[in-house]
């Protein structure tokens, strides 16, 4: 397959262009900075640019772009820069293949478990209802954005877990005090975190642009866990103490809003379109995930 792929420079974006190039598809990347391959085309998305020819002869498109979520306190300047930075990404490339006699046949738009905002122990499959937060509004605004694609093509919405990863990513912090034995739970660690190992998403990527899967996808392991359980777990791999508690007080005097949007929430969420397609995933249970992050 042809994938053209926007945001091909963050941490999933990396993985995945990497894993499609070798199983022998052909990668397409957006960039803001000059072309310097023949496979790199440059766009502008704040300003709504894009070459539709970019997108043409694409069997499908890959959206990954939007400013970071959790690497800046959210400030009022913050909360408008992650909203007008996933809009404008999407809506230039959902322009572009209106202009396109024959558009790509897929758009995967990605989105985030934060779709569901602050949702307790409650089990939730894709046809949950959104959330209250700023994060759930945003993830919305993000997918119905997604939606504009012309009729002919195939949207799906991955609502991402946390990714787990060796190195970066949401544990990009956190695993080096837990490495030295002073990591531990965040809050009162009974909040449930969706989790999925990073090549565990790429893999299920590449399942969706092959697959005849539509709307909304929630990208997560099939076991679910509770920070306590999550950072237990983790420690545990790498022969230590998971004991020195972040109290919520604490977090929220540090990080602001961020604490509440995305540390704090709960989203005990299930991969059930995944599992009744038959995706398998290399990491399914926690355990596993951990010994992989351990480097076992």
């Amino acid at each position: 397959m042809r994938i053209v792929i926007s945001g091909a420079s963050g941490l999933i974006g990396t993985h995945l262009s990497a894993t499609l190039r070798g199983t022998g598809h052909q990668v397409v990347t957006l960039v803001r900075r000059k072309p310097s391959t023949p496979t790199e085309f440059q766009w502008d998305p704040a300003a709504h640019r894009l070459d539709p020819s970019a997108l043409d002869g694409a069997d499908a498109v890959i959206n990954l772009s939007g400013a970071g979520i959790g690497d800046r306190p959210w400030t009022k300047h913050r909360i408008t820069e992650l909203f007008t930075s996933r809009l404008s990404a999407t809506q230039t490339l959902t322009q572009a293949m209106d202009k396109l006699d024959a558009p790509p046949r897929t758009f995967i738009s990605q989105s985030a478990s934060g779709y569901y905002g602050d949702s307790g122990p409650a089990q939730l499959q894709e046809t949950a209802s959104p959330g209250s937060t700023i994060l759930a509004r945003l993830c919305l605004e993000w997918e119905a954005a997604a939606h504009q694609a012309p009729p002919a093509v195939r949207v799906v919405t991955p609502r991402m877990g946390i990714v787990l990863n060796r190195s970066g990513g949401a544990l990009g912090r956190l695993l080096p005090l837990i490495r030295l034995g002073v990591g531990g739970p965040l809050g009162n660690g009974r909040q449930y975190w969706p989790w999925i190992t990073l090549p565990d998403v790429s893999a299920a990527f590449v399942f969706l642009a092959s697959s005849a899967i539509r709307g909304p996808v929630n990208v997560c392991a099939p076991e679910q866990a509770d920070v306590n359980t999550l950072t237990a777990v983790v420690a545990s791999a790498f022969h230590r103490p998971a004991i020195f508690r972040v109290p919520a007080p604490a977090l929220r005097l540090v990080l602001g809003k961020l604490a509440d949007e995305l540390l704090l929430p709960s989203q005990r969420m299930e991969p059930a379109v995944l599992e009744a397609a038959g995706f398998q995933w290399q990491h399914p249970s926690l355990g596993q995930a951990a010994a992989w992050l351990a480097g076992r």
